[in-house]
């Protein structure tokens, strides 16, 4: 009798890093509701949208109030950070609320349907490339974190990239990154980033000669200046998780390499400014003024919580050092808010 042949053990095929990324992240904010697990600064404190708000406003000002701008975020989430910001203009700038158009940029159906119930009037876009031409104002809050990267390897017979296959990394032969570093030195090269920041820096550059003005305001993690190293990370349930274990089961996100996104906004013709820390540019914009006129007339509590939240955004060990603050703006923008003391 013979022996039952043994099945063949299939070899799943090699993905490029980015391209696993965006597929695990697809799947998880499809199927999950992330700011169960982690916590952004609009969950962190309502003054953190009303800021922003106001921010918009400041700046819609200083380009010549335009009506109709268009307000546009970038990655929404639960829609809290806009409806806090639509909320603070409407009582401290009502020409702003009224002029401005709210334009939102997801691809979750089901992140959509959540923002729907907060932002009414808003029109969705599933990419920033679809938006109407004219003046904006732009938001994206932890929004470039997510976006994927590449990782390249300097090993002594040259560069590598890494793959993923199953779950473990893999390496092939590569070109060389945009930048040197050390042997065994990992560089990660996040192009839809500075896809991102070269198409707004190109439409703001154009839009200067067409009377349509405009400024971009990022808010995200990681370091003024470019370095290498892997930033790779993932959380699922609320805690560190294997990045290349159970895909779709974990947010993946790495940190934003700053320096690369403003000199790429920079050579397409943008006013860059910043980046400067989260908790410099929130206490510049009068954040504790803020939390302050909010803890009027409540409990001891509730305003302790409220001044609590505030710090968490703005001290070093909190938010407010590994967040950094980036903006990008037509040619010849006066200095914005927040960008200088």
């Amino acid at each position: 009798m013979r022996a039952a042949r043994a099945t063949p053990r299939r070899i799943q095929p090699a993905q490029r890093l980015d391209r696993f990324m965006q597929r695990a992240n697809a799947r998880y904010y499809a199927s999950r509701d992330p700011f169960r697990e982690f916590t952004t600064g609009p969950e962190v404190s309502q003054a953190f949208g009303e800021i922003l708000g106001l921010w918009a406003a400041t700046v819609w000002e200083s380009i010549g109030r335009p009506d109709p701008v268009l307000l546009v975020e970038l990655g929404p989430g639960r829609g809290t950070l806009m409806q806090d910001a639509l909320r603070a203009a409407a009582e401290v700038a009502p020409a702003f609320r009224a002029a401005l158009r709210l334009h939102l940029v997801e691809t979750s159906p089901r992140l959509r349907g959540i923002q729907e119930k907060l932002l009414r009037g808003a029109e969705w876009h599933d990419d920033w490339a679809e938006l109407p031409d004219g003046p904006m104002l732009l938001i994206a809050n932890e929004f470039l974190d997510a976006l994927p990267i590449r990782q390249f390897v300097h090993r002594e017979s040259g560069w590598t990239e890494r793959f993923v296959q199953g779950s473990r990394f893999v390496e092939r032969p590569a070109a060389a990154p945009p930048r040197e570093a050390p042997l065994d030195a990992i560089v990660e090269v996040c192009e839809p980033a500075l896809a991102l920041a070269g198409g707004l820096a190109a439409r703001f550059a154009q839009g200067r000669r067409n009377h349509a003005p405009g400024a971009a305001l990022f808010l995200d993690y990681g370091p003024a200046a470019s370095a290498p190293g892997d930033s790779l990370q993932a959380l699922s349930n609320g805690r560190p998780a294997d990045p290349l274990a159970e895909p779709g089961t974990a947010d993946l996100s790495a940190h934003v390499d700053f320096q690369a996104v403003a000199a790429t906004a920079r050579a397409r013709g943008a006013n860059v400014f910043g980046p400067v820390p989260q908790g410099l540019f929130l206490t510049r914009l009068g954040l504790f003024q803020r939390l302050d006129r909010l803890a009027r007339g409540r409990s001891p509590a509730q305003a302790a919580l409220l001044l609590a939240g505030g710090r968490r955004l703005v001290e070093p060990d909190g938010m407010g050092q590994l967040f950094k603050v980036l903006a990008l703006a037509s040619p010849h923008t006066a200095p914005l808010p927040g960008f200088t003391p």
